[in-house]
């Protein structure tokens, strides 16, 4: 399985390196050798070259079966070049319609609710589109009065396929579903979601599925987690919501994530937390993300008992406070946490079931 492997900025570089054994253990033991690509991708080479990546980026990933992503950002690079320049870029370019932000709540792991044990629900979140698209602009720059534009982009056949792959998910799952919109609000593109999704939830009558104003679901996530299985969301609410829902299970250096295409690869994984700058360097960032990150594309590619395996992994080490990271109230440092993982990987059963949270 050959991977390219993109550390990018700030503590990409160190998650990325960290989780890679586990992964490749994970994968050899169910009989799939990793096969590594490393790229220069992001802050460096923008500064040195004037772009993120090269012209020949989307030739090289489609060469690959997957993409593991460490980080994009540093602080002498404005946010938006590199983030649209790079995984913006691949997520459109690439057509990955789906991005998945998994959340479960893990036993041991400190949270802000007094009791965040049960949690398990998947945003799948609207990739391509939305208020991220790109299209508008900025007029009468220092004259005065300067406008800046944001035009938000909803199409039917992209709600669509990303509503079959959340029915879809939610049929292997708790059978339900809540689409987040704002359409009392937002009269043209939120209500082509309902209107959408309504009419692919007839295809799924064994699903349970309600429609959720976003601030809404803002409230309820806090409130009453476990009521929920998947949620429904474009592009901007989903990124919301999933920082949001990560902050309920520990923090960011907990939330993974997939930018997928069903049926379809190369997928480009990555955690959620970017890149970090304050704590680059240190040796303290939570790796977990990117060790979850690369479960899901274990799953993707059809791994699913290598992908249990390193979820396992992970829930066992994490069980230990002496494993913990400074984001999660420890003192231990990302190589301290992977290996941890590394050597309960190393110990398991080939056929161990991923423990319960």
């Amino acid at each position: 399985m050959r991977i390219a492997c993109i550390p990018g900025d700030g503590v990409g570089p160190e998650v990325l390196t960290a989780s890679l054994p586990v992964l490749a253990l994970a994968a050899s033991r169910h009989g799939v050798e990793l096969d590594l690509v490393e790229l220069d991708w992001g802050g460096e080479r923008y500064l040195r070259t004037g772009v993120a990546m090269p012209a020949e980026s989307l030739d090289v990933v489609r060469s690959c079966d997957a993409v593991m992503f460490g980080a994009v950002g540093r602080p002498d690079v404005p946010d938006h070049v590199l983030v649209r320049g790079l995984i913006i870029a691949l997520r459109q370019e690439l057509d990955l319609a789906v991005n998945l932000r998994p959340v479960r709540s893990w036993h041991g792991v400190p949270s802000v609710l007094r009791d965040a044990g049960g949690i398990d629900l998947v945003i799948v979140r609207e990739n391509t589109e939305g208020e991220y698209v790109g299209v508008g602009g900025r007029v009468k720059r220092g004259l005065g009065g300067e406008l800046g534009l944001e035009v938000a982009v909803h199409s039917q056949p992209v709600i669509e396929r990303l509503a079959r792959f959340a029915f879809d998910t939610a049929r292997t799952r708790r059978r339900r579903l809540s689409l987040v919109t704002k359409s009392n609000a937002m009269y043209h593109g939120y209500t082509l979601w309902d209107e959408v999704v309504d009419e692919v939830a007839t295809d799924y009558p064994d699903v349970v599925f309600e429609r959720v104003l976003v601030d809404a679901m803002a409230a309820r996530m806090v409130q009453s987690p476990r009521s929920l299985d998947v949620l429904l969301c474009s592009n901007l609410f989903g990124d919301i919501l999933s920082d949001l829902a990560a902050a309920l299970v520990g923090g960011m250096g907990m939330a993974p994530s997939a930018n997928i295409l069903p049926g379809s690869s190369p997928g480009v994984f990555e955690p959620v937390h970017g890149s970090a700058p304050d704590i680059a360097g240190r040796g303290i960032a939570n790796p977990v993300a990117c060790l979850l990150s690369g479960a899901l594309m274990l799953e993707h590619a059809g791994l699913l008992p290598a992908a249990e395996s390193v979820r396992a992994a992970v829930a066992t080490a994490l069980s230990d406070p002496s494993h913990h990271t400074p984001d999660l109230g420890g003192t231990a440092g990302t190589a301290t946490l992977a290996e941890a993982v590394l050597t309960t990987l190393e110990a398991q059963r080939v056929d161990q079931p991923v423990p319960a949270s």
